[in-house]
């Protein structure tokens, strides 16, 4: 994992004082904080982003005046680039799958440990995203992958190199940059160089986006 190296601004929105104070105890240390936000209302933070765009934004998936999808819909409506990272008690796929299509970089569970934590924020502010195994099982689940007969054939400019599509298979396994370079033997750069060729390619705006067109062109076996 590589630590960033340029200053980050955080926000935290969660209706839990308590829980805000442990992930500030948790992030005020690590030497690329440079500051913390907190908040437990939605348009507290919308506020917030418009007058400085925090780097990575921890948002709770309930809330009671709005709830997380609803919050992200509306940060991301505005600012598309902003990197959401969920924390919720609720691990069900539905919930899972339905956040990283709308845009979230990551989703990890509330009684994830610090390390967890760390390494995914870590990962999002350099890489972009933080793909877990269970982030893609939920997403495959969530995906129903027709029959071979009505498979669709990709157009001639959307064929996939063979390296991308060992890349992409490592990706729908929930493996991470990092982790692909080493098995294929390539630089972590060159692989976020297939990542992003293979979202342009299929005008994916996410991870999530990416596996679902490759349940949906049978990708994942061949």
């Amino acid at each position: 994992m590589v630590t960033p190296t340029a200053p980050a601004h955080i926000a935290l929105l969660d209706d839990h004082p308590m829980f805000r104070q442990g992930l500030r105890y948790i992030l005020e240390p690590l030497p690329y904080v440079a500051s913390i936000t907190e908040t437990a209302e939605a348009d507290a933070l919308v506020a917030l982003c418009r007058r400085q765009l925090p780097d990575v934004v921890l948002l709770d998936l309930q809330m009671p005046q709005m709830d997380g999808p609803e919050v992200a819909q509306l940060l991301l409506a505005e600012f598309p680039e902003l990197k959401i990272i969920v924390l919720s008690m609720f691990s069900a796929d539905k919930y899972i799958t339905q956040m990283m299509k709308l845009g979230a970089r990551s989703y990890l569970p509330k009684d994830a440990s610090q390390e967890e934590l760390v390494q995914a924020i870590e990962e999002v502010l350099t890489t972009g995203y933080h793909f877990t195994p269970r982030i893609s099982r939920a997403l495959m689940r969530g995906v129903q992958k027709p029959s071979r007969q009505s498979v669709a054939k990709l157009p001639d400019l959307l064929q996939f190199t063979p390296r991308e599509k060992e890349v992409l298979r490592l990706i729908c396994e929930g493996r991470r940059a990092s982790e692909i370079a080493e098995q294929l033997f390539l630089s972590r750069r060159t692989v976020e160089g297939h990542w992003q060729r293979m979202l342009e390619k299929t005008g994916s705006s996410s991870v999530a986006g990416l596996v679902a067109f490759a349940a949906k062109h049978d990708l994942l076996d061949s």
